[in-house]
């Protein structure tokens, strides 16, 4: 036997010995001869689709885990038309917020057999646009997008390329677009009402962005003021003037501004959580007590509140709930053989109550809103159109 002979025998292989092969990798269709089933049964295996039957997919699964089955993206790329890559470009992936969103999205799709690619536009629209243009470039499937700009075109042009995709947290204006995100008119709002009912009436704001979401809570905060009966004073109000990088050094450097301030704010309303625990440290490093002297909020609940020195109160803005219905309406247009309509998921957002902000004794503390666990049960509003 030539050594030519001896090298074109060991391509062929029995199906018992695919587990010992070390000149070729398992497939699908291996599997499927091995087990006497469809490559379409096992794709969707894969894929955890509820048609197979249970008994089916787990000699499925245990067959693969036997024989140690990776499966080739591409093939199954190129056969499906597919990547089973989605994209998910957030401003900044050291805040925690987004971090807890990218996490909850990448549970909810890998269910389902996807993968996410993550990416951040550091606040800078050209980034994300550039940013955009390459996952575009990479075939995903989908994207999902906090975005930094305040122009709807690179979303348009998008839907021009009949590409998916979910602005998540932040909406455009005079874009018509998939959405999911907290109603930031009422979190702004239920946080000053909150500082109100403690007995706070000089009460400062730390604003975000000028984007949806800093625009809201500021209007909010506002709307809360004027309700009931307090004064609105710009004296009182610190805008971020920078890229957001390190949102606690920014906190505290706005707290030192409103306490410059006389009479000093006794309540603290702040756009988020890092901004929140920046304004109490400084407010700590001035000598002055949380909340006696100045009570403070937040807004984002993230899992560290309740662990701070103070522990943090803050707007529960239902983070993993916001990841599972991306994933939901994702799945919904990638299943679909006709583009489902634009949907507007608007969650409720929920107050928090710790010690940061409690002036007054538990007695005459106003009932708590119920702080969702990611449940079904979570208010929101929808919009199709």
């Amino acid at each position: 036997m030539t050594e030519c002979d001896r090298q074109e025998q060991t391509r062929v292989i029995p199906r018992h010995s695919l587990a010992y092969s070390p000149y070729m990798p398992v497939r699908m269709k291996d599997i499927a001869q091995d087990l006497g089933l469809s490559v379409v049964t096992i794709s969707k295996v894969l894929r955890n689709h509820p048609d197979i039957a249970e008994d089916t997919r787990e000699r499925v699964l245990k067959r693969m885990k036997e024989l140690d089955y990776q499966p080739n993206i591409m093939a199954r790329s190129l056969v499906t038309g597919r990547s089973f890559l989605i994209g998910l470009v957030v401003p900044d992936l050291l805040h925690p917020f987004f971090a807890e969103l990218a996490n909850s999205l990448s549970a909810a799709i890998g269910k389902h057999g996807y993968s996410a690619i993550i990416s951040s536009s550091q606040e800078d629209p050209e980034l994300e646009k550039r940013e955009i243009e390459q996952l575009t470039g990479r075939r995903l499937d989908a994207l999902v997008i906090a975005s930094a700009g305040t122009s709807p075109e690179p979303f348009l042009r998008l839907d021009r390329h009949n590409m998916p995709y979910i602005l998540v947290d932040r909406e455009l204006p005079g874009l018509t677009a998939n959405f999911v995100g907290i109603n930031d008119e009422t979190a702004g709002k239920i946080a000053t009402e909150h500082l109100i009912q403690q007995g706070c009436k000089t009460i400062a704001h730390i604003r975000g962005r000028e984007n949806s979401t800093g625009i809201n809570r500021f209007e909010g905060y506002r709307g809360a003021l004027a309700a009931a009966g307090l004064p609105y004073s710009e004296s009182l109000i610190v805008a971020q003037s920078r890229v957001d990088i390190n949102s606690e050094q920014i906190g505290a450097e706005a707290m030192r501004l409103l306490l410059r301030q006389r009479p000093l704010p006794d309540g603290v309303f702040a756009h988020n959580d890092p901004l929140a625990i920046g304004a109490m440290e400084a407010i700590g490093d001035a000598g002055l007590r949380i909340p006696e002297d100045i009570a403070v909020i937040g807004c984002g609940n993230l899992h560290y509140d309740s662990r701070l020195r103070v522990p943090l109160s803050s707007i529960d803005q239902n983070c993993q709930v916001i990841g599972e219905l991306c994933a939901e309406i994702l799945l919904g247009i990638l299943e679909s053989k006709i583009r489902p309509p634009v949907r507007s998921v608007v969650i409720e957002p929920s107050l928090v109550i710790r010690a940061s902000s409690c002036k007054r004794s538990p007695e005459h503390q106003p009932a708590r809103r119920s702080s969702s666990s990611g449940s079904s049960k979570t208010p929101t509003q929808q919009k199709s159109s």
